[in-house]
């Protein structure tokens, strides 16, 4: 074309000519020229010089034959669009092929074509150009590219390690190799971390993952889940002790290693790989297992390139299956804790009787106690901690023996939850700041029941509320306010005291129990009010059942979820009184007669209940105890007894003076009441009143006395 507003040029033609033979000889763009019939009639040097692809071989032949020679892909889709153009005269800027050379190894490259219409100056058609750039390079750094973004984005989206090798084989299968197989070493299934520079060779190793484009059913050699050891001699073994990758461009039946006797050399043998990669999974310094990749559909053998790709892909995974490992190591070090710290210390006594559920599910630290306390009481406490796996079972830990310490203070429940919130501070937070971001968060229920009154005295620190199930079935959620979870704003609690009829039974749980987690406001979910989990709880009490481990186990099936997204804890405690035959009190004056006065009526009461064998320890207990309380007291002193699994002597009076125990030289006139009691019981102390204090002390009781032989006693008298 001429320029504007000027005569022809007669040096037009000449360049023109040119121009035409530059881009036959000069130009680096593979040309190809085709007629109306779709012939290729002619190609410039640049796609003449093409080694492994000889296009000027083919001059004469149809676009068809030339396709099928370079085994290009879809070769039906590249000759209808050349016809469409041919039609049309639409050019098309960039129609993408992949053509296959002939030779072995074949060599693959990927081409931008433009398509173009060829004709003269009065719009004959004279056929089709291809303009063709070798875009090889770019077109393999895309493809990496994009298998890099799958990986990134799809391996690593559990915690668990048989689902993140089968991500791995997803990712995998079948950009780069046509199948794969993931195998970890066995001991990181169990959260252990094999070093670098171990022995490895010959460790045994779980296949995790396998994927093959032959039946994406079909079990590799070994099964998913099974474990085995690769043969001396072998590409894995070298891979695994020198902690290197192995490629291997071609393989075929005679290669050296392979042993058609076994399973795994047949399999190769018989799919017709011939070309394979193994590459090892390390991570953080652990040796973690290995990867295998096989070719056998595509004719391309493993090069360098695809070599330094599947290294990118393995870093990546090893990472996501360290990262699993350690979840699994941290998991199994809390329900280790958990397990040996959920039971409760010891027997509670006859003023409780217990049955309880504990439902795992590898996160949550959820714990109970049933503590014995003085007087025959006991303290029923139920917590959770919530956080991260290990953190959460250390705390809980923590928590159960703090709070088991502080409850040797018989202090009423809720200043027990105050010095717990106390303890429960978190040290790495800034005064007045935020904790720090893997800190716990605690709730705890803390209720005591006295078996003398019935009277159960509870306080919260953000822990749902007890239910109580009444003797006929009847199920009532008890309200009492929350006060703050601990360790979190002021610790400040109310308590909340209820009189339990004879029978009833409380139920104390941890929010995991209605299958939720914590609310937005850190507020946790109860049984309370009326909804579906009320209901199920009064459809399963309704029913009398023949243990209280019986309906313990029938309220977690109806209320539990099936998958659970905490561990749950479920507690029931049926509550017993003690009647007026177990218990005899009486009020003393405050003089120095009323030693002699205790005396009297101690020995009268330890008759009545046959515990004769207590008389002479029990009656030095309560005189040094009431001469004590009589010394330091102004006022009356109260003397009480309760039989229960133990002899309970209680020494009251209104001064709020600690007694302490100190050994009394030989030479000293008084000082011993203390020291003779610790000698003569199991348990004392001291417990605070609302006016004074209570010295208290615990005898074991004689055991019973066995009849002296089979034909002796009422159950085995003999008729005359």
């Amino acid at each position: 074309m001429n320029s504007p507003h000027r005569e022809p040029d007669p040096g037009a033609d000449h360049l023109d000519r040119a121009l035409l033979n530059a881009l036959f000889s000069q130009s680096p763009v593979g040309l190809h020229l085709l007629d109306p019939g779709l012939r290729l009639i002619r190609v410039n040097a640049a796609a003449r010089l093409i080694r492994e692809f000889p296009i000027d071989r083919f001059l004469g032949r149809s676009l068809t034959e030339v396709l099928r020679a370079f085994d290009v892909s879809d070769p039906e889709f590249v000759e209808r669009t050349a016809r469409r153009v041919l039609e049309t005269g639409r050019p098309v800027p960039d129609l993408r092929i992949r053509a296959r050379n002939r030779d072995n190894p074949p060599r693959e490259a990927v081409a931008s074509v433009a398509c173009f219409r060829l004709q003269d100056a009065d719009a004959g058609v004279l056929g089709v150009a291809f303009a063709i750039t070798d875009i090889t390079p770019r077109a393999r750094a895309e493809a990496r590219l994009r298998l890099l973004n799958r990986a990134a984005t799809g391996i690593g989206t559990t915690l668990d390690i048989f689902r993140t090798a089968e991500e791995i084989c997803d990712v995998v299968v079948p950009d780069l190799a046509e199948a794969v197989a993931v195998d970890v070493l066995d001991p990181v299934l169990r959260g252990e971390a094999p070093a670098a520079g171990a022995v490895l060779d010959n460790a045994p190793l779980r296949r995790a993952g396998f994927r093959s484009l032959a039946d994406v059913s079909r079990q590799g050699v070994p099964s998913v889940g099974d474990v085995g050891t690769y043969p001396v001699g072998t590409p894995y073994r070298q891979a695994l002790a020198d902690l290197a990758p192995v490629l291997i461009p071609h393989l075929d039946e005679n290669t050296p290693w392979l042993d058609p006797s076994r399973r795994r050399d047949s399999r190769i043998i018989g799919a017709g790989v011939h070309s394979m990669m193994v590459l090892p999974m390390r991570a953080r310094g652990v040796v973690l297992g290995l990867v295998s990749l096989y070719r056998w559909r595509n004719p391309l053998p493993f090069d360098r390139e695809d070599l330094a790709l599947a290294e990118q892909l393995t870093s990546r995974a090893a990472l996501c299956l360290d990262n699993a490992r350690l979840y699994s190591r941290e998991r199994s070090v809390a329900r280790i804790l958990q397990r040996d710290l959920r039971q409760p210390a010891g027997p509670s006594g006859s003023a409780v009787e217990t049955a309880h559920a504990y439902l795992p599910a590898g996160d949550g630290g959820g714990w109970f106690d049933v503590i014995p306390l003085s007087g025959a009481r006991v303290a029923l406490a139920a917590g959770d901690t919530i956080g991260h796996p290990v953190n959460a079972a250390a705390a809980m830990g923590e928590l159960r023996a703090a709070l088991a310490a502080l409850s040797d203070l018989d202090l009423p429940p809720d200043e027990i939850l105050e010095r717990l919130h106390d303890l429960a501070g978190q040290p790495g937070a800034a005064p007045g700041g935020e904790p720090p971001e893997d800190a716990c968060r605690a709730s705890c229920l803390y209720a005591v029941y006295d078996p003398v009154n019935r009277l159960c005295t509870m306080s919260s620190a953000g822990h749902p509320p007890p239910v109580l199930i009444h003797p006929n079935g009847e199920v009532e959620p008890l309200v009492l306010p929350a006060g703050p979870m601990l360790g979190q704003a002021t610790g400040r609690y109310a308590v909340h005291e209820r009189t339990l009829p004879e029978g009833s039974t409380l139920l104390l749980y941890n929010p995991a129990l209605l299958g939720a987690g914590p609310a937005p406001d850190h507020s946790e979910p109860a049984l309370g009010g009326s909804g579906p989990a009320l209901d199920a709880l009064r459809r399963v009490t309704a029913t009398a059942r023949a243990s209280l481990q019986d309906t313990c186990d029938a309220i977690a099936d109806a209320l539990a979820p099936e998958q659970p997204v905490r561990d749950i804890v479920l507690l029931l405690a049926r509550t017993h009184g003690l009647d007026a035959e177990h218990t005899a009190s009486w009020t003393l004056p405050g003089s120095l007669r009323a030693a002699a006065e205790a005396r009297k009526l101690a020995t009268a009461q330890l008759a009545a209940w046959g515990l004769e064998e207590l008389t002479d320890s029990t009656q030095l207990i309560v005189s040094e105890l009431v001469t004590n309380a009589v010394r330091y007291a102004d006022g009356p002193v109260r003397l009480r007894l309760l039989r229960d699994r133990t002899l309970i002597c209680e020494i009251s009076d209104d001064s709020s003076t600690a007694p302490r125990l100190r050994r009394a030289d030989d030479a000293d006139e008084g000082g011993r009441g203390l020291f003779i009691t610790a000698q003569l019981t199991d348990r004392w102390g001291v417990r605070p009143g609302e006016r004074g204090k209570t010295i208290w002390a615990e005898q074991p009781l004689p055991p019973p006395t066995a009849p002296d032989g089979p034909g002796e006693g009422p159950s085995g008298a003999q008729g005359s």
